[in-house]
């Protein structure tokens, strides 16, 4: 029969085949762990590349009766119940919420009999698939899980995979409308089921099941509580919130340098200019080819002169010929296969004309971060770049099977997840080591906690189409529900894209009108004619004035429009950094009284009083929007006043997207009537 111990955190429970931890975890928050093996025999490895940092002390009331025990912490109670006889007993937990009694979330065995809401099997040598299973509620809507392309906001129904990749972003966060936030604190290759029947949380391999869970009566506390828990990004710095320039690619110094200038003397604002890959010599040389960037130091000066920042793509693959790899391999700094043999992906770099095998360096060993870092500093910080693109980060493997790799932390099956998370960490403590606390890192993939390190998220090489424009939008507020507040994403898609095409300008424009009310505001693309893989590879224009007078014009509005709503940004970030708080945030954060609000899923709120209503489909000059109760709205474009609570047909003509400003905001958001005003 399982016996209950009370320590002064929780509860450890032990039975014959489980060890079962119940504790306090900072304020207001359960940690639940169980494993085959005694909790404290957990390698050390496994605990650095979890999500949760160190729990502020908690002084939890725990309580034990016959048969029962509970643990409560703040605004969460666990209670742990142990139910059978003596030689099949046992233990189910569920969540109630203290504020009000309501339980709110609570395990659910498979069978009576085998298995129960916990499966841990072991393969011998300590780890095996695990299984946590939670019942299911039928109103129930669950968001967050990061960033995916399956175009819905609301989760509820869906399987969705525990597996990093281009375009999809796992962040095992999840908020629920029943008034709860849970982690899956584990970075293994599995699934979640967000089932009718059943939620079922899977790991394919790990040695410990790992959850958090912490309740409220509102998202944003939640919101609040979770980035205490993982970690709150740092204040994004003032200069991050301008318009970001980029292209795939500009093959030299001169070429990146005449779009800067030009937009000079166009008198159009720009704050961030990107030098993509193949800039380099060769993948894991991480420097400059000089013979494309002659004059890096000379090249920085003409930007910082003219405002302009110069962001470079740094990849995390080794190229068997790169100068840095005997190094790498002979420190253990390479990611591995089982096998023992270093190359898990390939690619046709610099000095080849076919693809050949490449290698990834590890950033689970603190020794393979500050190579990295060493190296980069050396190659390119020291000369006075101080913004990096880290790009297929995830990272990219071939065949996709996370089984066969080998980290310095352990098993990829059992941690493969956390690989950008810790490639995020290698330059934001360098950075920070470095003396320059302004980091910020555009990453293609983040795990829980990334935002502590300075991570912006895009959502990847997504499509040119209507459709992708309209799944971008729940794409982002999923991600922002998950802690990941600095996201962006490539306006006009990543695939393609004729410059020339009309419908293709409509696009942009549109994209570009939302994109003004994203955290960060950047223009990126593969545009026609694009050409094949390989060091010269470049494709079509893909600058503001790329697509037609009609457009520029249209285009050169919504960067105006942007500059003029940067202090109101700017204070977003800054509370972002203070609470965790995204500034893109599902109208249910800022409306939970609400109903009406937890289901809209294609409008969103900038802040607490900008409400943004993007266009998704061609040739609309109007749509519906919906305007939440507890306020009164003023329409941007028109002027019009409308009581909350209400639907509205907002006008969309080909200048402007529908956006309404609350009552009571800063001047910094009603900045947006007068802008109407002006149009």
């Amino acid at each position: 029969m399982p016996t209950i111990h009370q320590s002064a955190t929780g509860l450890d429970i032990i039975s014959e085949n489980e060890h079962l931890r119940v504790e306090a975890w900072g304020r207001h928050a359960i940690r639940v762990r169980a494993s085959r093996r005694p909790i404290d025999h957990l390698s050390s490895a496994a605990e650095e590349v979890q999500a949760l940092l160190p729990a502020e002390a908690a002084a939890p009331v725990v309580e034990v009766g016959d048969g029962v025990a509970r643990v409560v912490n703040g605004d969460i109670a666990a209670e742990v119940r142990v139910e059978g006889h003596a030689e099949t007993g046992t233990v189910k937990l569920r969540f109630v919420r203290t504020t009000d009694g309501v339980e709110v979330l609570r395990e659910q065995p498979a069978h009576f009999w085998h298995p129960g809401a916990r499966l841990l099997e072991d393969d011998g040598a300590g780890a095996g698939r695990i299984e946590q299973r939670f019942a299911a509620r039928e109103d129930e809507r669950l968001y967050g899980l990061g960033q995916h392309t399956h175009g819905r906001l609301d989760q509820k129904g869906l399987v969705i995979d525990l597996v990093q990749r281009n375009a999809e972003v796992s962040v095992p966060f999840m908020l629920s409308s029943a008034g709860y936030g849970f982690l899956w604190n584990n970075p293994a290759i599995g699934r979640v089921e967000l089932a009718e029947n059943g939620t079922r949380w899977v790991a394919d391999s790990a040695r410990a099941i790992d959850y958090w869970v912490t309740a409220a009566e509102d998202p944003a506390t939640i919101l609040t509580r979770y980035a205490d828990a993982t970690g709150r990004p740092p204040a994004l710095p003032r200069w991050a919130t301008g318009f970001w320039q980029s292209k795939l690619r500009y093959q030299s110094q001169e070429e990146l340098l005449e779009v800067a200038r030009e937009h000079r003397r166009r008198g159009l604002p720009l704050s961030v200019i990107v030098l993509d890959y193949f800039s380099w010599t060769r993948l894991g040389d991480w420097r400059l080819d000089t013979e494309e960037w002659p004059d890096l130091e000379g090249a920085l000066a003409e930007l910082h002169e003219m405002g302009v920042r110069l962001m470079v793509s740094i990849w995390p693959s080794v190229n068997p010929s790169s100068e840095n790899m005997d190094d790498l391999r002979d420190g253990n700094m390479l990611m591995s296969r089982a096998s023992g043999l270093p190359f898990t992906a390939t690619w046709t770099d610099k000095g080849a004309d076919h693809a050949e095998p490449v290698a990834f360096y590890d950033p689970t060993n603190p020794a393979a971060r500050r190579f990295i870092w060493d190296t980069v500093k050396r190659n390119y910080f020291d000369a006075g770049v101080r913004i990096w693109w880290l790009d297929a980060c995830e990272p990219e493997i071939r065949p996709a099977d996370h089984r066969q790799l080998h980290f310095w932390a352990g098993p990829g099956a059992e941690i493969a997840n956390v690989y950008p998370r810790e490639h995020a960490r290698a330059f934001a403590e360098g950075m920070r080591g470095a003396g320059d606390d302004d980091v910020v890192l555009l990453c293609r993939s983040a795990w829980a906690g990334s935002q502590r390190y300075g991570a912006a998220v895009w959502s990847g090489d997504i499509g040119v189409t209507w459709e992708s424009l309209a799944a971008q939008v729940r794409a982002g507020l999923n991600m922002s529900l998950s802690g990941i507040p600095w996201w962006t994403t490539d306006i006009g898609g990543f695939h393609g894209g004729v410059p020339e095409d009309p419908g293709y300008r409509e696009l942009v424009v549109r994209w570009f009108q939302w994109a003004v009310f994203l955290p960060l505001f950047r223009l990126h693309g593969f545009r026609e004619p694009r050409t094949a893989l390989g060091a010269s590879q470049t494709g079509g224009p893909n600058e503001v004035w790329s697509y037609g007078e009609e457009a520029y014009g249209l285009i050169s509005r919504s960067l105006d429009l942007r500059e003029s709503i940067r202090p109101y940004l700017d204070a977003l970030m800054d509370e972002a950094a203070a609470s965790g708080l995204p500034p893109m945030r599902t109208l249910f954060v800022e409306f939970p009284d609400d109903e009406a609000a937890w289901g809209i899923d294609d409008a969103y709120m900038l802040g607490s009083h900008v409400l943004v209503a993007p266009v998704t489909a061609p040739g609309a000059t109007s749509r519906q929007v919906y305007l939440p109760a507890g306020t009164s709205w003023t329409e941007a474009e028109t002027g019009a006043a409308h009581e909350g609570g209400t639907w509205v047909e907002a006008a969309a003509p080909s200048h402007a997207i529908p956006v309404f400003v609350s009552a009571g905001a800063p001047d910094t958001a009603v900045v947006l009537l007068s802008a109407g005003d002006a149009r």
